[in-house]
């Protein structure tokens, strides 16, 4: 309908009554009538003058000078403008109302997708005149018929291209042929309901002829398959559009809004030779190929029994790799982050990386770790490699990370790690780092990861500019028939979200995948977006080596076990094609497996596996020349807390332009007076920690939801013009001219995409503070998996530091059960100090403490303490992520503020704070020592100084609950040798540090004193949604902490 819309407004200047509205009527006339497009042949009357209504320049002023045209004609018609002469001829021959005028050519331009009536001449017969009166509707229907024809090729040719390598299924899970390219499926007869149906009809009549096969037909702006050639017989374009899109690539992409895109992807398959592949780069084909077949026989011949999720069915995904990153290199690309699942893993490691095979083999002998840590299984480990590219001659480095068995959940770490390289290199358009994620078919549409990844593709403080997504499309997940693991005709139709087109290819035509693969990394580089290449491919094995597939999948398997290697066939094929002999291919067969014997043998002399050969995030120079138990001074000269304390509370320079909000400037003001006062509120502490590493040279980067606001508008780190749209002003982008940068972003509603991408961002540089923020801690468990699979555990099992912050808003304050609670009850749980062990006391307790455990995690009372512990995060000598459960109520609390007395050179982050109260006066008098963390101090401190307890009760809190402060307990004890000791929170009793501290409190008191418990009792959920039932738990647990 569009073509025909198009052509329409080329005729409509010629039949002005034919408007727009009657597009369909005059495309498709109704059963009988006559079409009357150029002049109807029925009604012979003569017309010598027409209506005025219907002739534009009739009117009553231009009479006279018509009929003085109209008689010069009678007597000599060239002796009057051509243009009257068409007119009064036209008028003479019977032409109806409207038809007689004719307008002169138009000189400028035809638009894009349209053509001059006139090019049509060529394909219609007869000369140029017949074109002003004879032009048969047929001629237009079928040119429209056949854009049809080629439009629905480009549309849905992927549908019956020959995908499957088995040949026993259909890529998009769908047996039946698309109507549109059906075309003895119409019948004259029929009535159509659609007028898009009855074009499909009249492409099916111009089928029905075998003469209509060599008529010629001009070729839209739309297709490239003439190459140089502007018209083409039908019979030719038809061939052309079979070979371009229903062999073995299948191409989605006629859904990209784009035309500049869409044309560019039908450039790169439409035009004729553009698969042609020279002998050299079959050659290369082959031994690519030879080389991932026989590392996977090595594997099973050597090690028969072990699980090592091998790639046979899909040995083509590393000469597909390797083409990529060829053509990436060419293109300029120097560093690509790697994601993939287990799945081939070794090989990707062993001839994409070209990780020494040694390394590889070493990790199935049951050696000993020659250094500390858990370690993983073999297949689940990272690499870090730079080497020279054989096939460019530059360099490039290539990093595989390291990923737990949750499928995808890789993906958004990759795209934070290349975010950050992209960061540092200053590579602005990711021309120099990229990321390839690999995936497979069941987990690529099952998991939802897949799709918060992709939603961060085009977000500017997230995109990598383009990410080549590569799925090893098995056609099975585990046991589970892709006709029920997706309710999509495709695995990849999720990245349709972000317009990425899909390249669906047969993995036993080679040539294909490397097609494509070029056309990935062209597009990437030209683009910048994300592409998917889909290898429609087999698993030899069941799901590992050791698994019996027949029993879920017999036929299927029955059908692998009798088809021939891709190898195979491919060697075959090039044999016959004369570009190698059979001797050929056993020599490269036969140097590989000696290359690999040779690895082995060597492999057998090792006595010990290394971890470290495995990391993926290396951080050169960093951990050299530093004593590891040392660390840096947090504390600040106080001209420095002044000058970024009075930048941060200042407007915009141009403040008499920049209008801010009215609620703003209050807030700034307060924050000045503040600095005035030598004081500081939470988010003041905060900025200044900021700050003052960003004066140090320490990038800053805080991400998360409303992060830029603050969730409980608070931080206002991002000033908003209040009449000029996107006019912004960050004032911590501006404390010093040649600070860090400093980067503050509100992410997608994502916790789990959004925590997976800072952690890979954290991993990429130490010397920088990656914060993320959940909206509130409770959602943080939305990226349970991140916190579990990599945060807690990723330094134990793959050597990887990271000193990502964790911001969990915390606390019970009767906004029911999912505004409350960051579950600090899990992070503590996965805490790895033994509870049973006092670490021998010295000077460098703290800071040991810190170097043996997995992370750390504090409810910091007071914005000093808050503004130490960010700054000890670059401080120490090692990185560790740290969690912070942060305030609500106390961000304005007027009790919860800090002096500068407490920030200044010479203070440090305090792991308890003591009791600075009466009670230290006569400490032998104490009656009650009561230990907390975090908000609930400050309702204690209320209470007992209203029942006048101050000389009574002692309130001590514990900052830093994990790694527990052993040290700090004893001694804050042992002040007070009459009192009774108890641990009260806020949390219920199966919550909170209690199940935490209780053993450690304990160990640290070598059992001689007893803990008691006060708070809240048992539940299932975090909190209460009833405000009232809140107040009265409150005071409950305050009475029962305070009780003598």
């Amino acid at each position: 309908m569009h073509r025909a819309r198009i052509v329409l407004k080329q005729i409509v200047p010629l039949k002005p009554h034919l408007g727009l509205d009657r597009l369909a009527p005059w495309c498709y006339p109704a059963e009988g009538a006559v079409a009357c497009l150029w002049g109807s042949q029925r009604n012979q009357k003569r017309h010598y003058n027409a209506p005025v209504a219907t002739e534009p320049f009739l009117n009553g002023s231009s009479s006279a000078y018509v009929e003085e045209m109209y008689n010069a004609w009678l007597r000599d018609p060239k002796s009057v403008h051509v243009s009257w002469d068409s007119f009064f001829r036209s008028t003479s021959a019977g032409a109806a109302p409207g038809q007689a005028y004719s307008p002169p050519p138009s000189l400028a331009q035809p638009q894009r997708n349209t053509v001059p009536m006139s090019a049509l001449a060529p394909f219609i017969g007869g000369g140029h005149s017949s074109l002003s009166s004879h032009v048969d509707e047929k001629v237009i229907d079928d040119h429209l018929a056949v854009q049809a024809i080629i439009r629905s090729y480009q549309i849905r040719g992927h549908h019956i291209a020959e995908l499957d390598p088995l040949g026993i299924s259909s890529a998009d899970l769908d047996e039946k042929h698309p109507p549109e390219l059906l075309y003895t499926t119409y019948a004259f007869d029929r009535v159509r309901s659609t007028t898009y149906s009855d074009l499909q009809k009249k492409v099916d009549s111009l089928m029905a002829q075998e003469k209509d096969m060599d008529r010629v037909f001009k070729l839209p702006s739309t297709t490239f398959i003439g190459g140089k050639e502007k018209a083409l017989p039908l019979r030719e374009i038809l061939n052309r559009l079979e070979n371009a899109y229903c062999r073995h690539i299948g191409v989605e992409f006629m859904f990209i809004n784009s035309l500049e895109q869409c044309n560019w992807i039908r450039q790169k398959f439409e035009t004729p030779g553009i698969m042609e592949v020279d002998n050299e780069q079959k050659r290369l084909n082959l031994a690519r190929l030879t080389r991932a077949t026989g590392f996977e026989a090595f594997l099973a011949r050597k090690w028969s029994s072990e699980k090592r999720f091998g790639l046979e069915g899909c040995e083509i995904l590393i000469p597909a790799m390797k083409q990529i990153i060829d053509k990436s290199t060419e293109l300029g690309v120097e560093s690509i982050v790697m994601g993939m699942p287990h799945r081939g893993r070794l090989n990707v490691l062993a001839n994409v990386c070209r990780k020494p095979l040694e390394q590889i083999f070493t990790q199935f002998a049951a050696l000993e770790a020659a250094d500390d840590g858990s370690g993983d299984v073999k297949y689940h480990l990272g690499t870090y490699i730079e080497r020279l590219n054989r096939v460019t001659n530059k360099n490039i480095r290539l990093a595989v990370v390291a990923n737990p068995s949750h499928l995808e959940a890789v993906d958004p770490v990759v795209q934070g790690k290349t975010r950050a390289e992209q960061f540092y290199r200053g590579d602005g358009e990711g021309k120099k780092v990229m990321s390839m994620l690999l995936h497979g078919d069941a987990a690529f549409c099952g998991q939802g990861i897949v799709y918060e990844t992709f939603h961060l593709a085009d977000l500017p403080d997230y995109t990598t500019h383009g990410t080549i997504h590569i799925v090893v499309n098995n056609q099975i997940g585990f046991t589970t028939d892709p006709r029920h693991s997706r309710s999509s005709p495709y695995c990849t139709d999720v990245a349709r979200v972000v317009n990425a087109p899909i390249f669906h290819v047969n993995s036993d035509d080679p040539e294909s995948v490397m097609h494509v693969c070029n056309v990935a990394a062209e597009w990437r580089s030209t683009f910048h977006k994300d592409v998917v290449v889909d290898i429609v491919c087999y698993r030899r094995n069941g799901h590992n080596e050791i698994d019996e597939p027949m029993f879920t999948q017999p036929l299927m398997y029955r059908k692998i076990r009798s088809t021939k290697s891709g190898l195979d066939k491919y060697a075959d094929r090039l044999i016959s094609e004369g570009v190698v002999t059979p001797e050929e291919v056993k020599d490269v067969r036969d140097k590989y497996d000696k290359i690999c014997e040779e690895a082995y043998t060597n492999a057998r002399k090792e006595t010990h596996i290394k971890y470290k050969d495995w990391l993926d995030s290396p951080w050169s120079g960093f951990f050299e020349g530093k004593d590891p138990l040392k660390v840096s001074p947090t504390g600040l000269k106080e001209d420095t807390l002044v000058h970024i304390g009075k930048r941060f509370s200042s407007p915009p320079p141009n403040a008499a332009e920049f209008v801010i909000h009215k609620g703003l400037e209050r807030i700034m003001k307060a924050r000045m007076e503040m600095v005035e006062n030598r004081t500081v509120d939470w988010a003041l502490g905060e900025a200044m920690a900021f700050g003052s590493l960003l004066k140090e040279g320490i990038h800053v980067r805080l991400s998360g939801q409303d992060v830029e606001r603050g969730t409980f508008s608070h931080r206002h780190h991002v000033l908003h013009h209040q009449n000029v749209d996107k006019a912004t002003y960050r004032p911590l982008c501006f404390l010093y001219p040649d600070q860090a940068p400093y980067t503050v972003c509100n992410s997608s509603l994502s916790e789990f995409g959004v925590l997976g991408f800072e952690l890979g961002y954290s991993m990429t540089n130490p010397n920088a503070l990656v914060c993320w923020e959940a909206q509130f801690g409770d959602f943080n468990n939305t990226a349970q998996c991140i916190i579990d699979q990599f945060i807690s555990s990723g330094q134990a099992k793959w050597v990887r530091q990271s000193g990502l912050v964790m911001l969990n808003p915390h606390g019970l304050e009767g906004m029911g059960p999912e505004h409350s609670s960051a579950r600090v009850e899990r992070f503590l749980q996965m805490s790895s100090d033994d509870p049973d062990y006092f670490p021998p006391e010295s000077e460098e307790f703290a800071v040991r403490q810190l170097h043996d455990i997995n992370w750390i995690v504090a409810n910091c009372s007071t914005p000093a303490n808050y503004f130490h512990i960010l700054r000890r995060q670059i401080a120490l000598p090692f990185r560790k992520p740290l969690i912070l459960l942060t305030p609500k109520s106390l961000l304005r609390h007027p009790e919860a503020k800090s002096s500068f007395d407490l920030m200044v050179e010479g203070t440090e982050f305090l792991r308890l704070i003591p009791e600075e109260g009466a009670a230290t006066q006569n400490p032998d008098n104490v009656k009650k020592v009561v230990f907390c963390s975090g908000k609930v101090f400050y309702d204690l401190r209320k209470a007992r100084d209203e029942k006048k307890l101050s000389n009574d009760i002692a309130i001590a809190r514990v900052e830093q609950i994990s790694p527990f402060p052993f040290d700090l307990v004893k001694k804050e004890c042992a002040k007070y040798p009459n009192a009774s000791l108890v641990w009260a929170q806020e949390e219920h009793k199966n919550q909170g540090p209690w199940t935490y501290v209780q053993p450690r409190f304990s160990t640290a008191l070598n059992d001689t004193r007893d803990i008691a418990y006060a708070g809240r009792p048992t539940a299932a959920s975090p909190a209460t949604g009833s405000k009232m039932t809140h107040l009265r738990e409150l005071n409950q647990l305050v009475e029962e902490a305070l009780a003598l």
